[in-house]
């Protein structure tokens, strides 16, 4: 086809693909499109969408006659949009030149887009807009042809070995341009004064790759990038977004909005105040999404190790240092960290506390270990000691400082209110402590919070402006006093900067953490012990099923005081995981926050003090008042989750007890009634053989009696009128309403007729052998002994 007609054609391929802005149309459905499931779709879409297949010589194509298409800014992330919308210019140099009004007037911003730039806008959007597709059957996202395509276009265009590919020529010996610059069609801020573009001196001032051709070599890599980290990873409030930015530019801004207040194309603006407020992104990122990104920033960290190492002559280096090897230098600090610190926190603080959280917890622990993705491998070793962590990855800790520290608190505020004992949750709390105990890595994030915690003194000149006010070291006249190292200003330029000036840093090794962590490992010793008291239980459970027992409630069962959890059904080995991980993650926490033993003692012996005799129940944490035991949150959590309870149990009449879900109604109501005219009739004779000291006595005593509800009721300051009431022998036939009962009886006869033994016999049966139990159970609860009572 012609190039005009591809120029028609190329809006509607790409929305074909990928699925409209709105989520109206589907596409192709890449996420869920898999080689397991549909091999011919998958393999063929692969082959099409490949950075060297016939959609990108598409894109190579039109990219040549520089053709723009326009990309609604609405479907733009949340701050972006609300930035642009308020005429102020993002930071980033994606959008620099390419924001346009409609001819018409209005609202309705545009960026015009090179074809590259449209094709890839629409690639990274999809992961966003397409999040209710139908699935008609279980989609593994790490195998979708959508995370192949990320990874290949990643590897191609952030390629670790090598330089990237050219683009093939659309003409022999012709070359394809990069993006020439447009005039804005309205006056705009910038944002991003202090963070250009690394092709600004080529892209930016430079109408074609001709006059510089060492641009054409990342163009497309850094587009890209900005791309994926725009799309991804900038969803967060429009506070958060105006806080990113630097003071000097917050007071252009403000001096901007204040020179056009009162004109908006024939409008009145918005009032920042009210923007600022009212705007409030709702994004939930989806588990697909998080994977995507945790593949993004694994491969950074792989694109950055692969720079290669500085040579000895300064003059040597800005000679041969390519392009690409510059932007290795500063993909990391200058495209992501920022926008994954903020897209992290997101995370932590409104993700569900499920097991699901562990695609956030794994992409977080990816970018913490820069030093898994280096190039060099670790020694073999017989010894299975994890290799200590390298003192050249120290820089980069302290110019990470905060996502190690603030984010490993948000991690211990969450595991505070998870269920330890459910395997997967303990899974992460070990993955965590795991990590942060490596070899000299907890040393290297102290030697960081430190360089944060010098005295803050006057900056040189030579450093950023937003350090030297009058609070930092008195007036600006005074003398200068010693500058703080370089290492000191990178961690506090990095926590400025994510933070702001008014930051309240909480220190990690400190006294407020530290008490955190020995709740953490308070509730991990609590997990354990539940874990143990649940596997005892269901092995005390599995030990007294017998024929017998189906006949006869036990007091357990009709008090209800055992509540389950979801590792009856997982079975013992899960709780033995459950177990092995809380162990291992309480001795890395030893090991990171040295803890000592005689902490860890007091600790457990706090934990001990609010179980029972029998080692198995636990009180809720409550406080005492006048009023008696006030559930504290903590108790209040523990009680949400099955941790702890109460041993709530039935006080009164067991006859009177609400009817049971494994009862029939009917015929409890009815059996009490028949109950209760024979208790009427026979109370004399019963309490005369209640009375006897014999063996018939004493089998009348254990059937016919209770004891222990007797003398409650005898005690009782609530029932006043005892007599009215017969706390004597008695009669019980509430057990016959059970459906187990019933079933059993069924099974009973069933077997009976097999060997054609009449009804009759049957029941002469029954009773033989519940007479034969009941006396069994009378020999053995009170023996020979004579009765006491």
């Amino acid at each position: 086809f012609s190039l005009k007609e591809l120029h028609g054609i190329f809006p509607w391929l790409v929305e074909s693909i990928f699925g409209s802005l709105d989520g109206i149309i589907i596409g192709w459905n890449l996420r869920c499109l898999q080689g397991r499931t549909n091999p011919t779709e998958y393999s063929v879409a692969l082959d099409f969408l490949d950075p060297s297949g016939p959609m990108m010589k598409l894109v190579y194509k039109l990219q040549a006659e520089e053709y723009r298409y326009d990309f609604p800014v609405s479907y733009l992330p949340g701050p972006v949009k609300a930035s642009i919308q308020e005429q102020v210019l993002p930071e980033c140099s994606l959008y620099h030149n390419k924001v346009q009004f409609p001819s018409s007037g209005g609202l309705g911003l545009n960026l015009a887009l090179n074809p590259f730039e449209y094709y890839m806008f629409y690639f990274a959007i999809s992961l966003i807009t397409q999040k209710n597709s139908p699935v008609t059957h279980h989609v593994s996202p790490s195998n979708s042809a959508y995370f192949i395509l990320v990874d290949t276009y990643l590897k191609c265009f952030l390629p670790t070995e090598g330089s990237v590919l050219p683009p093939p020529p659309p003409n022999p010996g012709g070359a394809i341009p990069s993006p020439t610059p447009r005039s804005p069609a309205v006056p705009f801020t910038s944002y991003g004064m202090h963070h250009t573009s690394l092709l600004k001196r080529h892209i930016a001032h430079q109408p074609s790759v001709n006059a510089d051709p060492a641009s054409q070599e990342i163009w497309r890599s850094e587009t890209l990038l900005q791309i994926f980290v725009e799309m991804w990873l900038h969803h967060y409030s429009l506070e958060m977004y105006q806080k990113m930015q630097s003071p000097h530019v917050k007071l252009e801004v403000l001096h901007y909005r204040l020179s056009i207040s009162s004109k908006h194309h024939g409008s009145p603006a918005q009032s920042s105040y009210q923007a600022l407020h009212a705007y409030q992104e709702s994004f939930k990122p989806t588990e697909e999404h998080v994977l995507v990104v945790r593949l993004l920033v694994k491969h950074l960290h792989a694109f950055s190790n692969s720079l290669k190492p500085e040579p000895l002559s300064p003059s040597a280096h800005s000679h041969t240092a390519s392009p690409l090897e510059e932007f290795k230098r500063v993909v990391i600090p200058r495209f992501v960290q920022e926008k994954l610190y903020i897209f992290l926190q997101h995370c932590f603080g409104h993700w569900p506390l499920d097991a699901s959280f562990r695609a956030v917890l794994e992409m977080w622990l990816s970018y913490l270990q820069p030093w898994r993705y280096a190039p060099e491998k670790p020694p073999q070793s017989a010894e299975p000691l994890p290799r200590s962590v390298s003192e050249k990855w120290a820089t980069f800790i302290q110019e990470n400082l905060l996502m190690y520290t603030k984010l490993f608190v948000g991690f211990l505020n969450r595991a505070l209110r998870t269920d330890l004992v459910s395997p997967k949750n303990a899974l992460m709390v070990f993955r965590v402590a795991k990590v942060f105990a490596q070899p000299n890595l907890a040393e290297m994030i102290l030697k960081g919070e430190q360089l944060f915690l010098e005295p803050e003194l006057v900056i040189p000149h030579r450093q950023h402006r937003l350090f030297m006010t009058p609070t930092l070291g008195g007036s600006f006249f005074s003398s200068w006093p010693p500058a703080i190292t370089d290492a000191s200003f990178k961690v506090k330029s990095h926590v400025y900067s994510l933070e702001g000036q008014d930051f309240q840093y909480k220190q990690m090794f400190g006294t407020e953490v530290r008490n955190l962590v020995l709740k953490l490992a308070q509730l991990i010793y609590q997990a354990q012990q539940t874990a143990k008291s649940i596997s005892d239980h269901s092995a005390d459970t599995m030990a007294s099923q017998s024929f017998f027992s189906w006949f006869r409630f036990t007091p357990s069962e009709m008090n209800g005081s055992y509540t389950g959890n979801d590792l009856d059904e997982i079975g013992q080995d899960s709780i033995k995981k459950t177990d092995e991980y809380l162990e291992k993650a309480l001795e890395y926490l030893c090991q990171i926050f040295k803890l000592n033993e005689a902490q860890l003692t007091q600790m457990m012996k706090k934990c001990g003090t609010a179980q029972d005799e029998n080692g198995k129940k636990q009180l809720p944490d409550c406080i005492e008042s006048e009023d008696g035991l006030i559930l504290t949150p903590l108790g209040r959590y523990q009680i949400i989750n099955g941790l702890r309870r109460f041993d709530v149990q039935y006080q009164g009449d067991t006859e009177l007890q609400p009817i049971r879900s494994y009862e029939n109604a009917t015929l409890v109501r009815l059996l009490f009634r028949l109950a209760s005219v024979l208790n009427e009739r026979f109370a004399d004779q019963m309490d005369v053989l209640c009375s006897r000291e014999d063996f018939v006595g004493r089998l009348c005593r254990y059937h016919l009696t209770n004891p222990h509800l007797i003398q409650k009721i005898r005690y009782s300051p609530v029932v006043k009128d005892r007599t009215s009431q017969n706390w004597g022998p008695r009669i019980s036939l509430r057990f016959l309403a059970s459906y187990r009962t019933l079933i059993s009886l069924l099974m009973i006869y069933f077997i009976a007729s097999w060997f054609y033994i009449g009804p009759v016999g049957c029941t002469f049966i029954i009773l033989i052998g519940y007479f034969l139990y009941a006396v069994i159970m009378t020999f053995f609860s009170e023996g020979w002994k004579p009765h006491e009572h």
